[in-house]
């Protein structure tokens, strides 16, 4: 958000009607009518107006017979024709009176999917049946179409990604990029299909939280087809939020555009950090609304919908597997298609042969060490994933069998986090009471849900046969990993020791006794000096110590979530009948509470300088170990030089300076060879707000630490 003069202009793609309409317009000399003109007055567009569209359906009755009314003809005859998806259109339409994308042209689709695994045609019903919740057995994907949008216009485009379908930088030229982004909008809106796109939605099940929840499915977003490009390479490209789906369930199958500016950065702050994930390659917002109750505090409001277009090689994932899963024996939920191994071979076929080529090429007379092959190299890639995350502090939030891929990415950015202060209780989902998902947590939930994968192969893989391969690979693959990733955030470049690990865990207890910053702190070490003659270490612990919380943060971090009298009954209660206490499955809860009391207590008692004087103490205990680490890593190579010089350029290679800001600094999170070291500032003080920065003439660094008031936000 920003001032209103400081926005960048965005370019409107034409609205468009329904299909039903748009198909009963005069051909060939057809026009497209929109349902608001661009530019309507503030009056047209509030909630308040019961002519108002909401969701891309104008509410708005009839006119009377013999009244007219203003009728907004777009500047582009015949662009409906493209909004005709191969499912609905009547009859192909003459070659002379179809327009064809420019700058997507050259977007080559092959849908092997589709032509690979079951499909379901949906019933025959004038009504709308493809968007009709159902339950969709014996088929993996459902035809659908994406429902229009009012006035679609751009919000950002990813260059990157999208460069890795072949489309090229933006041109110079003005009109050029204009059109460009016009065209983006309408086609990455779902307004219009390009030539080759299939629309369906992918079904799947899931584990929430734990528990096995039945049919899930694709409820907010639609599989276009898979684009080939001249490298070879063949990329799924899927909108999130064109509408709804037969996995809508009671949803709208639309997102908003504060939820999807979010998955659009973090997709491609996730990728500029080195870390597998899917990517975003452009964000639409538009003029459709629908309600949403943005706090959760029973204040429901209109919001614009927005549709993400996400690339990835594909977007199945665990719970795809899980289709087929018996009744469960503590939810009596069950797949929609048990029984049917035989889809659950097509799929190992499909997703094996085209994802993991080499293990079909090795194993492809033996499909039992075939399959235990793909599980194994799927263990791996998921346990070297979340090992990634944990070395950036980041916090994905729902960790259900439906959010882990099949080919080790990160996916779906819902509730998803990053570490400011260093907590590994941190829970980045305001509804995982429960701390399920939580931060140190991840690894654990990661392998959890591999077991449910490798329920989901069998009889294809034996389970014994996939729990000893689970037990044999992850943890090792997981602590080989993370340990590899921490010593070069160290700068450890030399030969490794096996007190290495210890280093690493004394570090985070030290970070989390001092309430340190994860990102800042890490980066603050490439600029630890080294050597028995090296200075500035006093300049140095007073720059690190900076990035500890203040006594207002821990305090805030540790007030007690309980009313005390639920306290209170609680302990009485665990004292009086210990059985119900344990059956009601609150001890954790209470334990951690017990701790909030106890810990607010001691820092009631707490000054600034005393918090000042423990944190320094805990940063020179540790620095003591850290140098004495690194001598000895410097003794073992030949010229010191040039070991500084790696292990500056390591450290500055792996610890960012930004995780979660803004999309060109996340575009080049690390810091640059000859840069200058930016040195990470500490939050301004309580109540100082942005004036504080103004009035000291300057601008605070996006590595600053967050304002005390970030620590209130929530997601959910």
């Amino acid at each position: 958000a920003g001032a209103r003069e400081q926005r960048p202009r965005t370019r409107e793609a034409p609205a468009a009607l329904p299909l039903s309409e748009e198909q009963s317009l005069p051909d060939p000399d057809r026009r497209l009518l929109c349902p608001s003109r661009p530019g309507r007055g503030a009056a047209e567009n509030d909630p308040a107006d019961p002519q108002r569209s909401v969701g891309g359906r104008s509410s708005a009755r009839p006119s009377a017979p013999g009244t007219s009314q203003p009728e907004y003809v777009c500047p582009m005859p015949g662009i409906a024709d493209l909004l005709l998806s191969p499912c609905t259109a009547q009859s192909p339409l003459p070659a002379r009176s179809r327009p064809a994308p420019r700058w997507l042209a050259g977007l080559r689709f092959d849908n092997r999917a589709l032509r690979a695994l079951p499909v379901e045609t949906p019933p025959p019903d004038p009504e709308g049946a493809p968007s009709t919740p159902r339950p969709v057995p014996g088929a993996c994907f459902s035809r659908v179409r994406p429902a229009p949008l009012r006035q679609p216009r751009l919000v950002a485009l990813s260059e990157p990604a999208l460069a890795l379908l072949g489309l090229g930088a933006p041109p110079a030229a003005a009109a050029a990029r204009e059109a460009r982004e016009a065209e983006a909008a309408l086609f990455f809106s779902g307004n219009a299909l390009l030539p080759g796109a299939e629309p369906a939605a992918h079904c799947y099940c899931g584990h929430q939280f734990g528990q096995f929840a039945g049919q899930l499915g694709d409820g907010a977003a639609m599989y276009l087809g898979e684009v080939c490009t001249a490298a070879g390479e063949r990329w799924e490209l899927q909108l999130k939020g064109a509408g709804p789906t037969p996995f809508s369930r009671q949803a709208d199958g639309r997102k908003v555009l504060r939820s999807s500016i979010r998955e659009f950065l973090c997709s491609e702050a996730m990728f500029h950090l080195g870390i597998p994930t899917t990517r975003a390659g452009a964000c639409v917002t538009s003029q459709s609304t629908v309600i949403r109750d943005v706090f959760y505090d029973g204040n429901p409001k209109y919001e614009k919908c927005t549709v993400v277009l996400r690339i990835a090689s594909t977007f199945l994932r665990f719970g795809s597997f899980e289709i087929f899963k018996s009744a469960d024996e503590h939810t009596g939920r069950a797949g929609p298609s048990v029984g049917r191994n035989d889809i659950r071979v097509q799929m190992l076929d499909y997703v094996i042969g085209s994802f993991y080529p080499e293990i079909q090429a090795s194993h492809g007379s033996d499909t039992v060490q075939r399959n235990a092959a793909f599980f194994r190299e799927v263990t791996r890639r998921t346990a070297r994933m979340v090992a990634e995350w944990q070395c950036v502090g980041f916090c994905h939030g729902v960790l259900n069998t439906d959010n882990m891929s099949i080919v080790g990415l990160t996916i779906d950015y819902g509730p998803f986090g990053f570490l400011d202060r260093y907590d590994p209780d941190h829970v980045c989902n305001a509804s995982d009471s429960a701390g399920r998902y939580a931060y140190s947590k991840q690894p654990e939930v990661c392998k959890w849900n591999l077991q449910k994968l490798a329920e989901a192969l069998e009889p294809e893989l034996p389970r014994e046969l996939g729990e000893a391969i689970l037990a044999e690979e992850f943890d090792a693959e997981f602590h080989r990993h993370y340990l590899q990733k921490m010593r070069k955030k160290l700068g450890l470049v030399g030969a490794e020791r096996e007190e290495d690990g210890v280093l690493v865990a004394k570090l985070l207890e030290t970070m989390h006794l001092t309430g340190a910053d994860f990102t800042n702190t890490f980066y603050l070490l490439s600029s630890f000096p080294v050597g028995p003659e090296s200075l500035g270490l006093t300049e140095f612990l007073a720059a690190l110590t900076t990035q500890c919380a203040s006594l207002e943060e821990l305090r805030l971090a540790f007030r007690p979530q309980m009313d005390p009298r639920q306290l209170s009954m609680m302990l009485m209660l665990a004292q009086s009948n210990p059985q119900l206490f344990a059956l009601i499955g609150t001890q954790a809860n209470v334990t951690k509470e017990l701790e909030r009391v106890e810990q607010q207590s001691r820092l009631e008692q707490l000054s600034p300088a005393e918090l000042l004087s423990r944190n320094r103490g805990h940063w020179a205990d540790w620095l003591q170990e850290y140098r004495a680490r690194l001598e000895e890593d410097r003794e073992g190579a030949g010229d010191p030089d040039t070991w500084q010089a790696e292990r500056v350029h390591i450290m500055h290679a792996n610890n960012p300076k930004y995780v979660r800001r803004v999309l060109k600094l996340l575009e080049d999170p690390y810091h640059r060879e000859g840069e200058a070291a930016e040195v990470p500032e500490a939050a301004e003080p309580e109540g100082a707000g942005e004036g504080a920065s103004r009035a000291a003439g300057r601008r605070r660094s996006y590595s600053s630490k967050p304002p005390l008031w970030a620590a209130e936000l929530c997601v959910t």
